[in-house]
């Protein structure tokens, strides 16, 4: 089974009043329905809008040669004659081009998003636009033969010409046109197809003609010298014309196989080109100043430059209605609009009529005068001037986001829109929060911005114009916060100094209503197969599913199954009613260990752990020495972590297990002597395991850890290994892979023990791991995988809609997700560590005991200020460690400070700067350290406790052994 690409997961915030009716950001691409008086715009925001148009007068039948007077409008209308009709967001990144095929009842548009999509909105049950094919690569132009046609072409930068079937049938056919010389330049910008020919141009400036029928190549024609933008093919085939960045359009002959006249209208790249006649002898171009430029050829009889001065020496409009070659000018009808002379360009640089004007007003061809029916004394037109200034209509759009800042806390975005307003929105909460009205981002920057530092988890992308949030699965779990700093509209207990996984939190209610859809799956599969045991079992009845008591006569069926934890509720049964743990980093189960609520082994691959005040700090493996930094220490669930505490904890299932532990305590005894300190404080039996010095010669808890986890972790990282390239090859790698490896699982044990019932292995995280959110249902939730030329689409639903989209996020899905979501398990990653060395302040305080005068340590970035003045009172305060029994003096000590929390009596500083409590190490070397060596703290009194110091320290001249530590500076 092929494996994956990397898929990742985006989410777009959306304004809570925000309404359809127009585009946020530019438009790429126009179509107009002129049967149905229907005008389409495909945008950078990825929206295609569809607008109803009322036909003015002047233009009352279509003719394409009929001209607006500007001057009966002076450029407003009491009156529009566009209404807004639909939009659809059909794409998630910018829309490069729409066309119109099917008899104008299909919508085709094609996207930087790698994807050509079909919307049919005059269809009875307009639906969502639907992918019809995809390229490896930004997709940047589109083409069809006719209206008539069952197919549309398709080119992009990955030097691919792809024939669509409309119907979705897939691929009828692809043409390679990488560049002769440089393959790099075959990229397709432009396109024009008929039945019989496919032409195409771009960076190579080539053009290239197929046959669309086989992929067969026709010729080439080459004479352009910059980039070819726009490419039009006659309907008999017999013409082509394209327009450049080198400022021409040429018009080439297929019959000659040559070009037959360079046209010379622009001053600038010429990008576009429209014509809605057969022949071509109309047709429109647009430049990149802005200017649009019509150019009429008829009865020219092939030769432009004449036929351009015979047509502009008349100046006259022809009408629906004229004959060829009998125009109507001012005196014969003064009712219709003239063109002004200073509106006349020059179709080339042969050309007679009208004169040529320098940019600095000098005539370039002196003595050349127009022929014809106009006079030699005739003034040259100095400047050239537009037809109209103003346009009839303009159809406003929407304010769409130009730029952002994403703050230090990497939970909340600053954006800019067009309009000037500047929004501080919630990346958790996806929504926004507070508006500052039009003042300058940097400045609001300065003001709503904090002093942290978190670890990147998410990206921000607003090319669409609106905010989309990018969940890597490499990092979007990096970044944590503390429970104590998060501000929730329901109260919820956690534990102290517990953490929020971010990308975690986010993920769990984007897709809350899919957990839910899955969970009643499972309780649906779960019934099933323990009803079909009951039925293989004679005589022998199983007991219900989530009670182990006979049911009573007043107990309802439809309330919710007990073995299945719910999103958003309390846990129901024993193993959930405790708090749950955050480890810095999880590892994933083996098939073997897929958490289930019943069991105490599965709660370990659930992250569930026991009550705050039954395991040990949060911290006990945060802090290391920089020996054991130098080795990667394997990863611990809580249930292992908790076994190193002073607590009851379960009994090894093996003899070997018990003899390590026993060998572990005999050498931490031994230590212990060797350092004349004795193991008495609990809070430093748990928090010196994870903190010593570099020697390991100091602390009982290095020794045990370092004794115990290399031997474990040795034989699961190859089980780990094993079991999942087993499941690869035998689940797949998707997100319903987690799902048929639990059934799988369900199905064994239902065989193996036939008299259990078969319990869920589901294991959502609880509210007190990821507090309940209530995000908008509206948000938009997509799934999109890595391609070479960038991300495709795979997915694309709504917070509301996930669970109804179940079956495609189990096929589309990638298995990470499931994970995540299902088993609550993250994607094993070792935790990042910072190296930091303590010194008493001026040596006013006793130095941190060592043997060899190392004080260098490590621990996780997210480790707080508070806990290393914790471990410093520990190392230099005997009194810091709760009593072990009463000996008459607690009120004394108590009364003289002992019962003071270390951060009340001891404080931090780096760089001369104190440092607050609740300040993390991650925090403190981005702000206040800023250095990349290892970081210097030194930790002082302010006064309100004695401290005594150590032997031969320098001692008070009052006491000798005990110093009365200073107030602080």
């Amino acid at each position: 089974m092929a494996k994956k690409a990397r898929q990742r997961i985006s989410y777009v915030l959306e304004l809570p009043n925000a309404s359809p009716g127009g585009h946020r950001l530019g438009v790429n691409g126009l179509a107009i329905d002129r049967d149905n008086s229907i005008l389409y715009s495909g945008g950078r925001d990825g929206v295609v809008c569809a607008w109803d148009i009322t036909r003015s007068p002047l233009t009352e039948g279509g003719s394409h040669s009929s001209v607006v007077d500007s001057s009966q409008f002076n450029g407003t209308r009491s009156e529009c004659i566009t209404r807004f009709r639909a939009q659809t967001h059909a794409h998630t990144h910018w829309i490069n081009d729409i066309a119109l095929a099917q008899q104008h009842t299909a919508l085709v548009s094609a996207s930087s998003d790698l994807l050509v999509k079909v919307w049919r909105p005059l269809a009875a049950d307009a639906q969502e636009p639907v992918t019809i094919g995809q390229h490896a690569d930004y997709i940047k132009c589109l083409a069809t033969p006719s209206q008539s046609a069952t197919w549309v072409a398709s080119g992009g930068l990955d030097r691919k010409i792809y024939l669509w079937d409309l119907s979705g049938a897939g691929k009828a056919l692809e043409i390679d046109v990488r560049g002769e010389e440089v393959p790099q330049k075959g990229s397709v910008y432009a396109l024009g197809v008929t039945h019989n020919i496919l032409a195409n141009g771009g960076p190579e400036s080539i053009v290239r003609l197929w046959d669309p029928r086989s992929g067969q190549r026709i010729t080439k024609f080459v004479g352009h010298t910059d980039m070819i933008r726009a490419i039009l093919v006659s309907e008999s085939g017999d013409m082509v014309l394209s327009a450049s960045s080198d400022q021409t359009v040429k018009v080439w002959s297929v019959t000659a196989g040559r070009c037959m006249h360079t046209l010379t209208m622009h001053d600038h790249s010429v990008w576009s080109l429209f014509s809605d006649d057969p022949s071509l002898n109309i047709f429109y171009s647009g430049d990149r100043s802005g200017l649009v430029v019509k150019t009429d050829v008829r009865e020219t009889k092939g030769d432009l430059n004449n036929g351009l001065q015979h047509r502009a020496s008349m100046l006259s409009v022809r009408s629906k209605d004229t004959t060829a070659g009998s125009p109507i000018n001012n005196a014969g009808d003064p009712t219709r609009p003239t063109i002004p002379a200073k509106s006349i360009l020059r179709i080339s640089n042969t050309a007679s009529f009208p004169v040529a004007i320098g940019r600095g007003g000098e005539d370039p061809l002196p003595g050349l005068v127009p022929k014809g029916s106009q006079s030699a004394n005739q003034d040259p037109v100095s400047t050239v001037e537009p037809a109209h200034h103003l346009p009839v209509e303009t159809i406003e759009g929407q304010f769409g986001l130009v730029k952002h800042r994403l703050l230090n806390d990497r939970r909340r975005v600053l954006t800019l829109d067009t309009a000037g307003d500047v929004l501080l929105w919630d990346l958790i909460q996806c929504r926004p929060i507070q508006s500052f009205g039009r003042r300058n981002l940097e400045d609001v920057e300065c003001e709503v911005n904090t002093r942290e530092a978190v670890a990147p988890w998410c990206s921000i992308d607003i090319s669409s114009g609106s905010l989309t949030v990018v969940l890597e699965p490499y990092n979007c779990f990096d970044a944590e916060m503390y429970a104590d700093e998060v501000v929730l509209d329901e109260p919820v207990e956690f534990r102290e100094d517990q953490r929020i996984n971010l990308g975690k939190w986010v993920l769990r209610y984007l897709f809350a209503n899919l957990i839910d859809e899955e969970i009643r799956r499972d309780e649906d599969f779960r019934q099933k197969l323990n009803e079909g045991a009951v039925k293989k079992t004679t005589g022998r009845v199983l007991p219900p599913l989530a009670i182990s008591i006979p049911p009573h006569p007043n107990f309802s069926s439809n309330q919710p199954s007990s073995a299945t934890p719910r999103a958003g509720l309390p846990p129901m049964t024993p193993g959930f009613g405790i708090g749950m743990a955050t480890p810095g980093s999880p590892v994933p189960p083996t098939l073997d260990g897929l958490a289930s609520p019943f069991s105490p082994m599965d709660r370990r691959g659930s992250q569930v752990s026991r009550p705050s005040q039954e395991r040990q700090d949060y911290f006990s493996d945060a802090i290391q020495g920089s020996d054991a930094a130098q080795t990667p220490k394997p990863i611990q669930s809580p249930a292992a972590d908790a076994s190193h505490t002073d607590e009851k904890t379960p009994k090894q299932s093996t003899d070997n297990s018990k003899e390590k532990d026993k060998d572990s305590k005999d050498k931490d005894k031994d230590k212990d002597k060797d350092n004349g300190k004795s193991p008495t404080a609990t809070f430093s039996k748990k928090f010196l395991m994870g903190m010593s010095f570099g020697t390991k010669k100091l602390g009982r808890s290095q020794s045990t850890a370092a004794a115990e986890k290399p031997a474990v972790v040795d034989e699961t990282k190859a089980e780990e290994s094993e079991a999942s390239s087993n499941h690869e090859k035998e689940f797949g790698d998707d997100f319903g892979s987690v799902i048929r490896r639990i059934r799988a699982e369900y199905e064994k044990q239902a065989v193996e023990n036939p008299d259990q019932a078969v319990e869920t292995k589901l294991t959502p995280s609880l509210p007190n791991d990821t507090p309940v959110l209530k995000l908008p249902p509206a948000t938009k939730v997509i799934i999109q995988e890595e391609t070479s030329g960038g991300s495709a689409e795979i997915y694309r639903g709504t917070v509301a809609s996930v669970g109804a989209d179940a079956d495609i996020i189990e096929e589309r899905g990638p298995q990470w997700l499931g994970e995540v979501l299902l088993l609550n398990t993250l994607p094993q990653k070792e935790p990042v560590k910072i190296s930091f060395v303590l010194h008493p302040w001026k040596d006013e305080l006793p130095p941190l005991p060592s043997t060899d005068g190392n004080n260098r340590l490590n621990a996780n970035r997210m480790l707080r200020v508070r806990k290393i003045l914790a471990y410093v009172a520990e190392r230099i305060d005997p009194a810091a460690a709760p009593a072990e029994d009463g000996d008459g003096d607690g009120e004394e000590e108590e009364e003289e400070g002992g019962g003071l929390k270390p951060e009340e009596y001891l404080e931090l500083y780096c760089n001369d700067q104190l440092l607050p409590i609740k300040m993390t190490l991650a925090t403190l070397r981005t702000h206040i350290w800023r250095g990349g060596n290892d970081i210097v703290l030194y930790y002082k009194a302010n006064g309100r406790k004695q401290i005594p110091m150590g032997p031969g320290a320098a001692t008070n001249k009052d006491e000798p052994g005990e110093v009365t530590a200073s107030s602080a500076a």
